[in-house]
């Protein structure tokens, strides 16, 4: 195993997503109209804002270009500035 997964799996375990609550970070596999998205994104970015290793998130996901999901207190669109 690289030192780069072993530290990446130090922050994933103490991320506050962690848990049943981690679909709330990731959009259903059925419709979702857009005032359940947008109460399912608050509820997902409340959790982030007491996170303590919110920035490992957020610098993950812009590493990797993550295209879906709630990461480090953002989402895909709010992210997207930030791989430029």
């Amino acid at each position: 195993m690289s030192l780069r997964v072993e530290v990446e799996e130090v922050w994933q375990a103490k991320a506050a997503c962690r848990g049943p609550q981690s679909a709330t970070f990731f959009p259903p596999s059925h419709f979702e109209r857009k005032d359940e998205k947008e109460a399912r994104e608050a509820r997902a970015k409340a959790i982030c804002a007491s996170c303590s290793v919110r920035q490992d998130c957020l610098d993950y996901a812009v590493r990797i270009r993550e295209p879906h999901g709630i990461w480090g207190g953002l989402n895909e669109v709010e992210r997207k500035p930030l791989l430029r």
